[in-house]
């Protein structure tokens, strides 16, 4: 098992193929991360245009900077994600602020309920996103085609036993985007935004 301090061989040779100027390492970043990027983005603004600019300004970012990156601090996946949520957050209060601002109503606190809620349901994505295949496939059966554990087991060709397993452990994962700083979670996500 590799010690936790020694980041994933993948992520350290695109860090430094980022930093060497390596237009090609970009285009796999972005066709590896661009989806993720784009969610993200789109879970927290709700609006195409504007998670189409946070990918852009994510990915610039990303070439501009590639030393901003530390390996050691934890995966090249949640280092993007945790940049696309704090441009998505950002930006959220950027626009939230005008519009209060033009049209004279609503709080600040409306404001942070807002951007909390946003930041919830794009943890919560994130979370499903990196969950393992066999708990996101029954976590999708459940949810989206509402299938009860039996119908998953029978879908999935396993056993009920490993069904209800898989849909507890996923169900459990999901409650923390609730939770401030998660295990597993990108830093920032749920707490202060």
């Amino acid at each position: 098992m590799a010690k936790k301090d020694v980041p994933p061989r993948w992520d350290r040779k695109m860090q430094q193929r980022l930093a060497r100027g390596e237009a090609a390492a970009l285009g796999e970043l972005y066709d590896r991360f661009a989806s993720l990027v784009h969610g993200l983005a789109h879970r927290v603004l709700g609006d195409e245009r504007a998670a189409d600019g946070i990918t852009r300004e994510v990915f610039v970012h990303v070439w501009e900077h590639p030393d901003s990156y530390d390996p050691r601090q934890g995966p090249l996946r949640t280092w993007v994600a945790t940049l696309t949520h704090r441009l998505a957050v950002q930006r959220l209060r950027a626009t939230e602020t005008a519009a209060l601002a033009r049209e004279g109503s609503g709080t600040a606190e409306e404001l942070e309920h807002k951007v909390r809620r946003a930041s919830v349901a794009a943890r919560a994505d994130y979370i499903v996103q990196s969950m393992p295949v066999p708990l996101r496939s029954a976590l999708e059966r459940a949810y989206f085609q509402r299938r009860d554990y039996r119908r998953t087991a029978a879908d999935l060709g396993i056993t009920e036993d490993e069904a209800r397993r898989r849909l507890r452990l996923g169900l459990q994962l999901l409650s923390t985007a609730h939770h401030t700083e998660a295990p597993g979670a990108p830093p920032g996500y749920g707490g202060a935004v």
